[in-house]
């Protein structure tokens, strides 16, 4: 069997994150060689050295793809899509791949879907049929990509019925779960006393993990909307909470968000560290320090981690505004307003109600299936490429009957 090109676009530290376990098991795989293509923030000094993280992670960066982006402006978005179809066009003409694996839903990845699909490159799009109806662009993107793209890998069944719902054919879907979960089981992540030394923490103490990211729709509250965290952040820490607070995405809007964060970080406030990315083996490192019940860990913010990757720790969520509206979670999440109150409240009961952190060890997480790369890796490797996989049929018939469409 002639071995397969299978190139992977990434464009951000929390998507490279999630698809550490797919490069892995492609590096691994006998029939597949993997071309790692790395663009947006990864690109981008102001988001931290991740491409350092890439490197030190033993993966060979095969392109390195600039998107021209404007954090805050209208045009913004739309104008890095279209830099980042040229550009990634160009890549994938030199790399010339068997297939494009993309991740999820944002603007970097529909460049390279809309780049791909129409060169007739088959592109597998992972953790499609996901809902985020809290103001984002996501579900828009999320949904064009699939529709766009030849194979899907699920995180969850109903993301699955979702697809066939839209009408993309069975065989094309595959509900693996969620890939960084696989990092979890192998215990890829820094334990607590890497975690104590780095970032100069006494893990027997509680401790905030905090990320807020601009809404997209309407990026110009971004300010607005992060300020009754920080009161609410500063707050804990006078009360002797250690808080780590990290850097939004390069959306629309978080140039505010990063400028609020720098101010932050300049009054010095006892207990309070402000770092532009912690990585993906030291933030899994925090969020796993709540497996021991004894520890007193809380992911607070709008971030998809404190959605998707805290369940499979044990750890209590704050989930802050509606970034997340209409996410699959578990019952470790509690969802608060943009308000310092509740904000503060909804932490507290993370830190200090024994019964809630003991459900939280216990909720179900509906995004754990296991060896997700292994799985993904093994489809690439066995699927037939050429005209079946690049000319997709439509299972929709088009009727209406008695108010249900098909």
């Amino acid at each position: 069997m002639n071995v397969r090109k299978i190139a992977v676009f990434t464009g951000n530290r929390a998507e490279y994150g999630l698809q550490y376990p797919i490069l892995k098991a492609l590096q691994e795989h006998p029939n597949l060689d993997y071309q790692l293509i790395v663009s947006g923030a990864h690109l981008d000094g102001d988001f931290g050295n991740t491409l350092d993280e890439i490197r030190n992670d033993g993966f060979h960066i095969h392109a390195e793809v600039k998107i021209h982006f404007d954090m805050d402006t209208k045009l913004s978005t739309a104008h890095a899509i279209g830099s980042g179809v040229l550009s990634i066009s160009e890549a994938l003409s030199k790399l010339q791949p068997d297939v494009l694996v993309v991740y999820a839903d944002r603007f970097e990845g529909f460049a390279a879907v809309i780049a791909a699909t129409q060169m007739n490159i088959p592109t597998a799009h992972i953790e499609g049929g996901d809902l985020t109806e809290g103001g984002a662009l996501d579900d828009s993107v999320r949904h064009a990509m699939s529709k766009l793209s030849h194979l899907h890998f699920t995180t969850n069944k109903q993301a699955t019925q979702r697809l066939l719902g839209m009408g993309e054919e069975a065989w094309r879907i595959h509900t693996v779960g969620l890939p960084s979960n696989d990092l979890v089981a192998d215990g890829e992540h820094a334990n607590s006393n890497f975690v104590a030394m780095q970032l100069k923490l006494d893990v027997n103490k509680p401790i905030v993990l905090f990320t807020q990211h601009s809404i997209t729709t309407e990026f110009e509250k971004s300010l607005e909307q992060l300020l009754p965290s920080l009161d609410a952040l500063k707050s804990m820490a006078k009360e002797g909470v250690q808080v780590i607070v990290t850097y939004p995405n390069n959306d629309a809007g978080g140039r505010a968000i990063i400028k609020a964060l720098k101010s932050l970080d300049a009054e010095s406030i006892s207990g309070i560290q402000v770092h532009n990315s912690l990585g993906r083996y030291l933030y899994h490192g925090v969020l796993g320090l709540a497996v021991d019940p004894s520890k007193q860990i809380v992911c607070v913010g709008n971030s998809s981690s404190g959605i998707k990757e805290s369940p499979i720790f044990g750890c209590p969520t704050v989930n802050i505004g509606s970034r997340q509206q209409g996410r699959l979670r578990g019952d470790n999440v509690l969802d608060v307003d943009y308000n310092q109150t509740e904000i503060v409240n909804a932490i507290n009961q993370c830190l200090y109600d024994t019964q809630f952190r003991s459900d939280c060890q216990n909720t179900q997480n509906p995004y754990h299936i296991g060896m997700a790369g292994k799985a993904i890796a093994d489809v690439l490797a066995s699927v037939e490429l050429g005209q079946r996989v690049i000319r997709k049929g439509m299972t929709l018939v088009g009727e209406s009957k008695d108010g249900w469409h098909r």
